[in-house]
C-alpha cells in the first residue's frame, strides 16, 4: 500500500492568485450587489473552521513557529519583535472567526427570494 505524502507547498504563484480573487470580490462588492448574491460569497469565505480568519490565522502561527526554530540564537530584539507580532496577530485574526455567526444569522433572516431582509 502506498504510503501517503504531504501535500505539496503551493507555489508565490499560487498564493498570489488566491490574493487577486480575493481582490476580485472586493471590486465585486464595493458595487453593492444584491444580497441575495452576497451572502453565498461570504459564507465559505467566514466560515468558522475553513474560512479566511482562521486559515491565515494558521498560517501566521506556523510562520511565527518557523521563526522562531530557525533563527539565530541568541534571538535579535527585533527577531523577538516579529515573533511576537506574527503571533498577536494571529490571535487577532483567529478571533474574527466570529463573524460565520453573523453570516448564518443573516443567511436565516434574509427571505427566499423576496429580495429583502426579514423585519426584525
Amino acid at each position: 500500500m502506498p504510503v501517503p505524502t504531504a501535500p505539496s507547498a503551493p507555489t508565490a504563484e499560487q498564493i498570489q492568485q488566491a490574493s487577486r480573487i480575493l481582490a476580485g470580490l472586493v471590486t465585486h462588492l464595493r458595487q453593492e450587489p444584491p444580497l441575495p448574491g452576497v451572502v453565498p460569497l461570504l459564507a465559505p469565505l467566514l466560515d468558522e473552521n475553513t474560512g479566511v480568519p482562521m486559515l491565515l490565522g494558521d498560517v501566521l502561527r506556523a510562520a511565527a513557529r518557523i521563526v522562531s526554530r530557525q533563527a539565530a540564537v541568541p534571538w535579535s530584539d527585533e527577531t523577538r519583535d516579529i515573533v511576537s507580532t506574527l503571533r498577536e496577530a494571529a490571535q487577532e485574526i483567529t478571533d474574527w472567526h466570529i463573524l460565520h455567526g453573523d453570516i448564518q444569522r443573516l443567511s436565516s433572516q434574509f427571505r427566499q427570494g423576496s429580495g429583502t431582509l426579514a423585519a426584525q
